[in-house]
């Protein structure tokens, strides 16, 4: 793991956090943010209520307690490293419904919301649609491009519905496709084009120009055009498809630079790094329900 510590605060209090590059992920310190639900300053206090918390969730049958790592994270009181119980924004999300604290509730709340907007979206999925615009347009973008995204979004559904029907399986597979098509057309892995604009873990797309939408939905519509024509069978197959279908969008970026003199690909990104999971309890916290946020769904986009 390449660990870069980062100290974020909630309501003055320090929440540690490390991101591990390999796997694009922040992990924060479970104990530091059971210090603020409790609104408790000693640690060895919330550290008992994180243990008894933690065999709860085990009696419960939970895997969240299997499934957390620790870090050796740099403690505050003498600066030296100790193995720190640490867990993601879903696994945060987990201990916070567990914890019956009023600095909770209104994250539970939120929560609520949106499980109730994903059944609604299931059934209408229109509404998930009508959600990514509010959500574009709140955060400033223009009408041209959030009209190039939502079109982006519908590209990639297809792309994967195809990959789907090749027998590609979703997860690992879909990401080493992607990774394929980007690296055709953009001389650069998703991962590497991530670093460019300073990103983590915002979504790529939500952070391309217009022009780059346009040339990455011309390698997803290629390779999808390619995949029906071709109908290949499996992962491996469809791996070489990948790579054809984002040379097309790989000659046409090359003939528009020749035409303009400028590089389409930039490093500019549309927003700062995403808020961190305390900064999100602290803007939940603060709102009323009626004001939260939706939430886009991204699965469709490995």
């Amino acid at each position: 793991m390449s660990e870069q510590e980062l100290v974020q605060r909630f309501e003055d209090q320090p929440i540690r956090a490390a991101w591990d590059e390999e796997l694009e992920e922040w992990y924060f310190s479970i104990i530091d943010v059971i210090q603020v639900l409790i609104d408790q300053s000693d640690y060895n206090t919330a550290r008992k209520y994180w243990n008894k918390l933690k065999q709860r969730l085990k009696d419960e049958g939970s895997q969240l307690v299997t499934n957390c790592h620790q870090l050796k994270l740099k403690s505050p009181k003498d600066g030296k490293r100790y193995a720190t119980d640490v867990a993601t924004i879903q696994q945060l999300f987990r201990i916070i419904q567990s914890v019956p604290s009023p600095k909770a509730e209104p994250i539970k709340v939120w929560l609520a919301q949106v499980g109730r907007e994903r059944i609604e979206e299931t059934i209408d999925p229109e509404q998930a649609i009508d959600r990514a615009l509010e959500t574009y347009q709140r955060k400033g973008y223009s009408p041209d491009w959030i009209h190039q995204r939502i079109l982006a979004i519908r590209v990639r559904n297809e792309l994967t519905a195809e990959w789907q029907a090749r027998g590609v399986e979703q997860g690992r597979e879909y990401a080493i496709l992607t990774d394929e098509i980007t690296r055709a057309w953009s001389g650069m892995t998703t991962k590497q084009y991530k670093q460019l604009k300073g990103l983590k873990k915002q979504n790529l797309r939500d952070n391309m120009s217009t022009t780059e939408i346009i040339l990455n939905m011309l390698a997803e519509t290629s390779t999808k055009d390619i995949s029906q024509k071709e109908q290949p069978e499996g992962f491996e197959e469809s791996r070489q498809v990948a790579k054809r279908g984002g040379r097309v969008a790989h000659i046409a970026r090359q003939a528009l630079e020749a035409e303009t003199g400028e590089p389409v690909i930039t490093s500019q990104n549309a927003a700062q790094l995403n808020a961190m999971v305390t900064q999100m309890i602290e803007t939940v916290a603060s709102a009323n329900p009626e004001e939260l946020p939706p939430v886009k769904d991204k699965t469709t986009e490995e």
